[in-house]
């Protein structure tokens, strides 16, 4: 049985001609690499990673419309989405952006990138929240230790890092597998497990029979909420998750101050100081600390990012 997201179509022909296509798509010859594309996919035409190829051959090329079109038709072969060919449309201005991205991309995405990810991140593009988000937390909540925190989209264990030495108790959450197992190599935390932010509190993962409400006196959110879109679903298992009287430390790439969320052409979610704080209000929460900061480089120009703390009202 095969994949979505496989790398061969399972015909020998086609995947030779679109091998040549992308060594066309490396020299800049986009146009070709199109072309050669589209006769592979006459001879695999059910093959969903082909056809995002092409469309993505079709986009720098300049042809849109053919750009769409491709993507379209990725979704009909493949629903769930694992390449996020809807965010692409959207990108591409044939849709309305998605209040969500498909748990499923993002879920492939981290997955595969999760062997490079510290060294991709941390050494390459100045990736700095972690110790942002830590160094905010140490300043303005004080010294005293925590009993329990909860990371959420921990990846590989960054930010836990940080916080290990100041908690009793450190539990992390991520939709991906692999990134799940790059954190428990560093042996930071108390539990770790899958879990969906996307969802409402009881589908999430994040509660269980072992897993109650009100459990946190911190919950932290390093980078995940720009893969999100619509805040309201993260606002509510946080506000579920966290004590009366606990804190949230999180980090948003930013949009204007009033906008709600918009995609980016980088296909993550950059999100409004406003919408921010009514989306936290809304959960229980008091935002506490607003801060702009550049939270990492991408195509060596600065992203910037606002770090946020709240109180959640006792």
């Amino acid at each position: 049985m095969t994949t979505a997201t496989q790398h061969s179509s399972g015909d020998m022909l086609a995947d030779r001609r679109a091998d040549y296509a992308r060594l066309l798509a490396g020299s800049g010859d986009f146009a070709s690499a199109r072309e050669l594309m589209e006769q592979a996919l006459e001879l695999a035409p059910r093959w969903a990673a082909g056809w995002f190829r092409l469309a993505e051959y079709a986009e720098k090329s300049g042809l849109k419309e053919a750009a769409a079109a491709g993507l379209a038709k990725v979704l009909d072969l493949a629903p769930a989405d694992p390449f996020g060919a809807g965010l692409k449309i959207a990108v591409l201005g044939g849709r309305d952006a998605p209040s969500t991205p498909p748990s499923r991309y993002v879920e492939q995405l981290f997955d595969d990138y999760a062997d490079r990810f510290d060294s991709a991140l941390v050494e390459r593009l100045g990736y700095s929240v972690p110790e942002k988000l830590a160094t905010l937390i140490f300043e303005h909540i004080g010294s005293a230790r925590f009993s329990s925190v909860a990371d959420l989209g921990c990846g590989t264990g960054l930010f836990g890092i940080r916080i290990r030495e100041r908690t009793a108790f450190l539990e992390g959450f991520d939709l991906s597998a692999n990134m799940l197992a790059k954190a428990r190599e560093k042996q930071v935390y108390d539990r770790l497990a899958q879990a969906d932010l996307s969802l409402s509190p009881g589908a999430s993962g994040v509660f269980g029979p072992d897993l109650p409400f009100a459990r946190a006196e911190l919950v932290s959110a390093a980078d995940v909420l720009m893969y999100l879109g619509e805040l309201a679903p993260l606002f509510s298992i946080t506000a579920n998750l966290i004590a009366p009287g606990g804190h949230f430390a999180f980090s948003v790439e930013d949009a204007c101050a009033n906008e709600g969320y918009v995609l980016r052409t980088s296909l993550r979610y950059a999100h409004g100081e406003t919408y921010v704080r009514e989306r936290a209000a809304a959960a229980g929460f008091d935002v506490l600390l607003s801060q702009a900061t550049v939270i990492r480089k991408d195509a060596g120009e600065p992203v910037h990012g606002r770090l946020f703390l709240a109180r959640r009202r006792s």
